[in-house]
């Protein structure tokens, strides 16, 4: 069994996560259906596409850059939830989000090569575990729960570390793997159904709506219980 304080945990991010991932699904299931079914639609998913062809590795680091760390980053500030160098924390979401992009883009990249591009059953199912049985769990979430607790340390690489210990590894990491998958299990399945140059936009969006909403309900949250 799992220890209670880590149940809990587990129960309060589930509660937390279910409402954005429901919402995300339903816009990342319009997209998807948008594109197989909707011919109107065409010519959006055909220029992002094209864009993403011309541009390759530097397209996915700036639309990365972008919809995971600028336009989070101009709510944040709007609403004043930014720390005291907004101008760090703007080149921090910039910087980290633009390297993020280059990594999923060649990790799609890599599946496609390996499992293939083709969107049957068992093509989209392997490299949906391959994403939230692996790489997700041991890299990508780690490195991400790392990056910003840096951010929320004033980046000072000392004060980051001694926070890293058994509690954030045993307990923070497993918390926020669990919460992940919510959302990006039924979202990955989707984006794995995209034709490969429309993968990385889709993610992009999903990230996006992900930050905003996951901090609009949070703030929901506080402000109940207060």
């Amino acid at each position: 069994m799992l220890p209670k304080e880590l149940t809990s945990q587990i129960r309060h991010a589930f509660l937390q996560n279910l409402i954005p991932g429901i919402f995300l699904w339903i816009i990342a299931i319009t997209i998807c259906f948008s594109y197989y079914f909707a011919p109107s639609a065409q010519p959006v998913f055909e220029a992002v596409a094209t864009l993403k062809v011309k541009y390759g590795i530097v397209y996915s680091s700036c639309a990365t850059a972008l919809f995971g760390g600028l336009i989070p980053f101009l709510y944040f500030l709007l609403t004043k939830q930014t720390g005291k160098s907004p101008v760090a924390e703007l080149t921090f979401y910039l910087l980290f989000w633009g390297m993020k992009g280059i990594e999923v883009d060649l990790f799609y990249r890599l599946q496609g090569i390996i499992f293939g591009t083709d969107n049957s059953i068992s093509t989209v199912f392997i490299k949906t575990l391959v994403d939230q049985g692996f790489y997700a769990p041991f890299w990508a979430v780690p490195t991400i729960a790392i990056a910003y607790l840096y951010k929320e340390s004033g980046f000072k690489i000392k004060s980051c570390l001694a926070q890293v210990d058994r509690r954030f590894i045993t307990l923070t990491i497993p918390t926020i793997v669990l919460s992940n998958m919510i959302v990006w299990l039924p979202s990955v399945t989707i984006i794995y159904l995209m034709p490969p140059n429309l993968q990385v936009p889709l993610f992009n969006l999903v990230q996006c709506f992900f930050a905003l909403l996951l901090n609009i309900l949070g703030k929901k949250s506080a402000n109940n219980s207060d």
